[in-house]
């Protein structure tokens, strides 16, 4: 996006292609074809024509419910209120996040939000005290977050994400479509930036996130999330003091 009315408003109407499907193309493929699709196309088109042309049906959308998660669930309720929206449970979240949490999904009135919990046998073995992160927090994103989202994953054909380019150096050139485990991960926002997303809180009206503004401006467990200066990266206060940058569900 580069600029924020032309996503709040709807746009031209998307390049005229082939059908593209899901159910008849392979997802490298298609994540090339739909890159082609929308390059020009706003945030708004990228979820329309995901929901009614390209996995009608086997899509979901994937929500940290954190410092900027409103912006995507709000383009996703105006888009399809039926769509699976996905909410990793660590047990180690913010109590904040999980209100926020509950505050949005009834605000953009979901009927399909789910919580994805790690296996408790799982967490018996490997965190019977709670304390994995501080030991091998690779470990502890796996059996937390990405088990739980792979096993929710094995039914769909694509997912939505809210990430953007601007937020870490390894998300630069982050496409709007990637083929990622056999399915496609669809990134509406990649091309916003942090004012964009400031002018669409404003805009919409939108809640923010109780924490950030104490200076969280990316909150994921809160064992593992700092508050950040506001010249850093907005993830730098993730995993602050290692060289983990990400928890793995987007590797």
């Amino acid at each position: 996006m580069t600029d924020i009315s032309a996503s709040i408003a709807s746009g031209l109407a998307l390049p005229e292609d082939a059908p593209i499907s899901a159910a008849t193309e392979g997802p490298v493929e298609l994540a090339a074809r739909l890159n082609a699709r929308w390059h020009q196309s706003s945030a708004e088109e990228i979820l329309r024509d995901a929901v009614e042309t390209v996995t009608p049906g086997r899509l979901a959308v994937v929500s940290s419910f954190g410092a900027d998660a409103a912006i995507l669930l709000h383009l996703v309720a105006e888009t399809d209120r039926t769509l699976p929206i996905l909410f990793i449970d660590t047990g180690k979240h913010f109590t904040e996040t999980l209100m926020y949490r509950d505050i949005l999904v009834g605000r953009f009135g979901f009927t399909d939000a789910r919580a994805l919990e790690p296996n408790l046998e799982e967490i018996k073995r490997l965190d019977p005290k709670g304390d994995l992160w501080s030991r091998d927090p690779n470990l502890c994103c796996q059996i937390r977050k990405v088990d739980p989202l792979q096993r929710a994953l094995k039914d769909v054909d694509a997912w939505i994400t809210g990430r953007k380019r601007y937020q870490t150096s390894a998300r630069k050139q982050m496409p709007f479509a990637e083929a990622i485990d056999g399915r496609v991960k669809i990134n509406p926002l990649a091309s916003w930036s942090e004012d964009e997303i400031r002018v669409a809180f404003r805009h919409f009206k939108l809640p923010q996130h109780p924490l950030f503004d104490e200076g969280y401006r990316s909150i994921g467990c809160a064992p593992c999330t700092a508050r950040v200066a506001t010249e850093d990266d907005s993830r730098a206060g993730r995993w602050s003091g290692t060289d983990k940058t990400e928890c793995g569900i987007h590797i």
